[in-house]
């Protein structure tokens, strides 16, 4: 039994969770792909609460049921796993099996998680989207679709698993370790963007750590799409 499970915990907004969900006194599961990454995570936690770390491929079937198999019972699900490898780009320019990839991580895996957590998960699921599925830019489509298609993956879950809740947090440019996957300047884009947002600044992974408890916490929402993205929609 754990009281959250993190899935994709050992960097970025998954690694903020992590903290605060311990912090709260929580005890937490991290499950990951990379091994050094998740030894990384544990060690950088140390001293703060029960952690406990998982090697799991979101993608793959037989490592989500097992994982869901060694949690057994679970409080909440957050899946912040993410992987922008070659899907950034025109879609002219797109390796199929790059689509094919973000669309195992961040759908196909998402509704994995959902499979496999039937009977195992008694509070919520919350999924990560993106601001792309609402501002789509020409050079990142087949993202779009993957995080665009959340939302209605958990519309459908939130009635299948009820009374477990299921949501999804859209965040807007967060500062993530996942930018080094894109090949841009990342300081150049950033200082840009800041100047337009209404929030005048780029998110942290603090930030989309406390939209996750927010959801985490009120038991009266479900089936919601929650954005933290400064009002990027509005630019």
């Amino acid at each position: 039994m754990t009281n959250t499970l993190i899935i994709g915990g050992s960097s970025g907004m998954g690694l903020a969770l992590a903290r605060t969900m311990l912090a709260d006194g929580m005890d937490v599961t991290i499950a990951g792909r990379s091994a050094d990454r998740l030894a990384a995570a544990q060690a950088e936690l140390a001293g703060h609460g029960q952690v406990r770390t998982v090697p799991a491929d979101i993608g793959r079937e037989q490592d989500v049921a097992r994982l869901f198999d060694q949690v057994e019972r679970v409080d909440h699900v957050a899946v912040t796993a993410a992987d922008a490898t070659g899907v950034y780009g025109r879609t002219a320019g797109i390796a199929t099996t790059a689509a094919r990839a973000i669309i195992d991580i961040k759908l196909l895996g998402a509704w994995l998680v959902g499979k496999y957590a039937a009977g195992r998960v008694t509070g919520s699921i919350t999924y990560t989207s993106g601001i792309n599925a609402y501002r789509p830019n020409g050079s990142n489509t087949i993202v779009a679709a993957a995080n665009g298609a959340l939302a209605s993956l958990a519309s459908g879950l939130a009635l299948e698993l009820a009374p477990v809740r299921v949501n999804v947090i859209s965040p807007g440019w967060v500062d993530t370790p996942i930018w080094n996957q894109i090949g841009m300047d990342k300081q150049a884009a950033f200082a840009d963007l800041a100047g337009r947002l209404p929030a005048r600044r780029i998110g942290t992974p603090d930030d989309i750590a406390r939209a996750f408890v927010s959801l985490i916490r009120n038991e009266y929402i479900t089936a919601t799409v929650l954005h933290v993205d400064g009002g990027h929609r509005l630019t």
